[in-house]
């Protein structure tokens, strides 16, 4: 058996750490910008904890925290629109994860264009590089763990670039930025595990 290359080198001593900041490395994906909307209540929340949980459908899940302006919207209404935003966003993404969407508009705070989706009643984002309308359809781990399971019914994504720079949040303020790729399109081979 081939060892490792990171095997074979000097391994260097790892410390404990805070299990409370393990975000910092598990954190599954880009930021993401929930729209929502509730008898002409609209919010915008930042996001960063959500989860792929099936393709098809097309479900997402995701935990929403009781105390969030958002968590009433989406549970009255029962859909909300996800929109990826790129690093030309990031200023936005920061300060709408800052404030309330009961105290302020965050459309015109932040200079934002909404725009009506097609399948649901929560605005998409113009400027974001990708809008996903979706409809709660599981709440069944809401009480106990504010996590949401939502059926992604339509989506809307920019022909270009095929590969977005989008921010992933690593705690304290920090973000990483993705967009670099690597291809192994010759060695994959798609199976049923």
């Amino acid at each position: 058996m081939r060892k490792h290359p990171d095997l074979t080198t000097k391994r260097h001593a790892k410390a404990d750490f805070p299990v409370s900041n393990i975000r910092r490395y598990l954190e599954p994906g880009p930021i993401v910008l929930v729209t929502s909307v509730w008898k002409e209540k609209v919010n915008i929340m930042t996001m960063g904890w959500y989860t792929v949980m099936e393709f098809t459908p097309s479900l997402v899940g995701c935990v929403i925290a009781s105390g969030n302006y958002s968590f009433g919207l989406i549970r009255s209404s029962r859909e909300c629109v996800i929109n990826l935003p790129t690093t030309r966003l990031v200023d936005e993404v920061v300060g709408i994860g800052n404030c309330s969407g009961q105290f302020v508009n965050k459309f015109e705070k932040f200079g934002l264009t909404a725009v009506q989706a097609s399948a649901v009643a929560a605005p998409m984002i113009e400027e974001c590089h990708a809008n996903f309308e979706c409809r709660l359809i599981d709440d069944s781990l809401v009480k106990k763990y504010n996590f949401f399971i939502f059926e992604v019914v339509k989506a809307h994504v920019a022909p270009s670039p095929k590969h977005p720079e989008t921010i992933h949040y690593t705690g304290d303020g920090v973000f990483m930025v993705a967009g670099k790729t690597i291809s192994r399109r010759s060695q994959f081979k798609p199976q049923h595990l």
